[in-house]
């Protein structure tokens, strides 16, 4: 069991490494994002409509209040087809001015967040009776794979994230559990000697 935790927890340590190579160091987190052209005016018609309410917000709107009846939204979902022939659509999430960058806070989740990942796989992986090394590395990217599949599709689908963000983050989150499945599969092997 002690080594269980150890490899969940050595693992959620190579996933957190390879995700900050990726994201700070490598090119390819940056694929499939742009920036506005003409940002400025963007920015102050942003701040000037949404002030200091920090959320999600998606364009164009139904145009229903808090309280619409299911009638009224049935109503604005058949307006909303012709409403998008003719604006602009997408996503936005907003923060105020304020909002600071790279916040231990976010690291620390960052690291929780990946170090519960590769305990919950290693847990998963104790009830298989996969023996080999490749095998153990295998389950862990076959994980790695359905995880990357949950969000990053849908977003594509739903609210046309671009195919390539897509692929390329689908691509570091896959190999953040293969890293992972790399430190784990080897201290199991260990045991699985000792044994």
């Amino acid at each position: 069991m002690k080594r269980n935790i150890l490899a969940g927890l050595l693992g959620g340590i190579a996933m957190f490494v390879w995700a900050s190579i990726a994201h700070m160091v490598l090119p390819v987190s940056n694929t499939g994002i742009s920036e506005i052209p003409g940002e400025a005016p963007v920015l102050a018609a942003m701040q000037s409509a949404m002030g200091g309410a920090p959320g999600m917000y998606i364009f164009p709107g139904l145009g229903l209040g808090p309280n619409a009846t299911m009638s009224e939204r049935n109503a604005a979902m058949q307006a909303y087809d012709q409403k998008l022939a003719v604006t602009p659509s997408g996503i936005l999430i907003y923060h105020p001015p304020g909002v600071k960058s790279l916040t231990p806070g976010q690291m620390v989740t960052e690291f929780l967040t990946e170090g519960l990942e590769a305990m919950i796989v290693v847990f998963l992986l104790a009830q298989t009776r996969i023996s080999t090394f490749a095998g153990r590395v295998g389950f862990f990217t076959a994980a790695g794979f359905l995880a990357s599949l949950g969000t990053n599709l849908s977003y594509w689908n739903w609210y046309g994230f671009p195919g390539s963000y897509t692929a390329a983050y689908m691509s570091i989150q896959i190999l953040e559990f293969v890293a992972a499945g790399l430190v784990a599969a080897a201290l199991l092997r260990r045991q699985a000697r000792a044994v």
